[in-house]
């Protein structure tokens, strides 16, 4: 067989070319393959990937939530109370709410004008969540300044008496004290009094003492003879007592008893508790003033005698509303209110709970039954009647 040149290239070439042809299929066979492996990887990949941001994006929500929960439970409890009280009694009771409801108490005390100023000047950024404070004519301005906010409480309600409380439920009283005539029992009998009103007689011409018109308890016992008896008959007396006084109104309600004690004069208006104080002192001297005192309540045969409270509300932009709820029920606890007689002389609002030793050597009473909240509304009044009969 004879071949020609071009023949024999062509089979050389083909001989050449033929196992090249195989080589490319194999590395694209390779090719695919390493492709297919990497394909996979990446896949995988995106599935691992996809998988792990699930999971995180649960623990992150998970923390989330727990975060939440702890700084809600972490508000919840803690109460911040501003107190015009100053008794270390009542750090004993917040102490015991602590152990009962796990609700710490941080306390903050100051004069009872300068806590309301407070809490104008903080406003919505106020720490605090409850305001105690005395009388029903300070706890009265609290809410007219929009510091207060009501209480929907049906405890509260049920066990602490209508006139003792906002009829709104923006405050409630929780201990009780009535402000008396003390009077030397050497030098005065019990019939020669009868009334408030009856100081204003002659007879008393510098026998009588009372503290400044500046003080609330007095502005409040004015605004209750308003509320009785008119503006007029108000004034009359307001001026005669301040004629009838042995010296010009200074000092405390335990300073008007020293002063009695010591021959000054012959009778004060007090609270009752300051006397409780007097008589239960760790100082001889002072057991020896309240000694030669005793009590008469005024206006049996009336309206009964001017009571007052010391109370407390829910601030307006407190934070923990229904731990400051908590605080107040247990306040009005029969736990709560057998503190106040035994450690500071006050009456407990709650007619179930048994008086002090010294209460009941006082004797029972009858008291004014009329809204406190009045005594509060008439409290301007109260003062420019003060400032007209010149009752410094």
């Amino acid at each position: 067989m004879f071949f020609n040149n071009k023949d024999v290239n062509s089979t050389k070439n083909d001989s050449l070319f033929l196992p090249q042809i195989g080589e490319k299929r194999l590395n694209l066979h390779l090719f695919l393959a390493l492709i297919s492996k990497r394909v996979i990887y990446v896949l995988s990949l995106l599935v691992i990937f996809e998988i792990f941001f699930k999971h995180m994006k649960v623990v992150f929500f998970s923390c989330l939530i727990f975060t939440l929960g702890v700084c809600s439970f972490a508000k919840g409890a803690e109460l911040t109370v501003y107190s015009f009280r100053h008794y270390e009694s009542d750090t004993l009771l917040f102490k015991r709410f602590t152990e009962e409801t796990g609700i710490a108490v941080h306390l903050v005390k100051s004069k009872a004008d300068t806590l309301l100023e407070r809490l104008k000047a903080e406003g919505s950024k106020t720490r605090a969540d409850v305001l105690i404070t005395s009388d029903a004519g300070r706890l009265h301005k609290a809410r007219a300044a929009d510091l207060l906010q009501p209480v929907q409480s049906e405890q509260l309600n049920s066990r602490i008496p209508a006139h003792l409380r906002d009829p709104e439920g923006y405050w409630y009283g929780f201990t009780l004290r009535a402000r008396v005539l003390v009077y030397a029992k050497d030098r005065v009998f019990p019939e020669e009094l009868q009334s408030y009103e009856s100081l204003s007689d002659e007879k008393w011409r510098g026998r009588v003492l009372v503290r400044s018109s500046s003080n609330i308890y007095n502005q409040s016992l004015l605004a209750s003879i308003i509320a009785s008896n008119g503006e007029q008959s108000a004034y009359e007396w307001a001026k005669s007592v301040r004629g009838n006084m042995a010296r010009s109104p200074q000092g405390s309600d335990r300073d008007q008893m020293r002063a009695v004690a010591a021959g000054l004069a012959d009778v004060a208006i007090v609270n009752t508790y300051y006397l409780g104080l007097l008589q239960n002192s760790e100082s001889a001297k002072d057991r020896a003033v309240a000694d030669k005192l005793a009590v008469f309540f005024p206006n049996q045969d009336g309206r009964g005698t001017h009571v007052n409270v010391s109370g407390a509300g829910i601030v307006t932009h407190a934070d923990n509303v229904a731990g400051a709820t908590q605080l107040l029920e247990f306040l009005a606890s029969d736990a709560a209110q057998a503190v106040f007689p035994e450690a500071t002389y006050e009456y407990p609002v709650v007619k179930s709970v048994e008086w002090s030793a010294s209460q009941k050597q006082w004797g029972d009473f009858k008291s004014d039954s009329i809204n406190l909240s009045k005594l509060g509304i008439l409290n301007a009044l109260a003062i420019r009647t003060f400032n007209t009969a010149k009752w410094e």
